[in-house]
């Protein structure tokens, strides 16, 4: 929302966890030059949810922010 900037993206032709963890990785390594804290905003979404997405954002200082359930307009904050 900072200023409507794609950081990164992965296309993929099914829904897995790779494409997104990639999509994780390249934002992670363009946005190290940042010396200020980083909040990471997402929806409740499986792969948002799961372990080696966790653990991620935490083994890089980024602090997790997910939508409440059933309020899409969370997203827009």
């Amino acid at each position: 929302m900072y200023n409507s900037e794609i950081i990164s993206y992965e296309i993929s032709k099914h829904p897995t966890l790779e494409p997104i963890l990639k999509a994780l990785d390249k934002a992670i390594e363009v946005t190290k030059i940042n010396k200020v804290k980083i909040i990471f905003h997402s929806d409740q979404g499986w792969a948002y949810q799961a372990k080696q997405y966790t653990s991620k954002l935490e083994e890089e200082g980024i602090t997790q922010s997910m939508s409440r359930k059933g309020n899409c307009l969370d997203n827009g904050l």
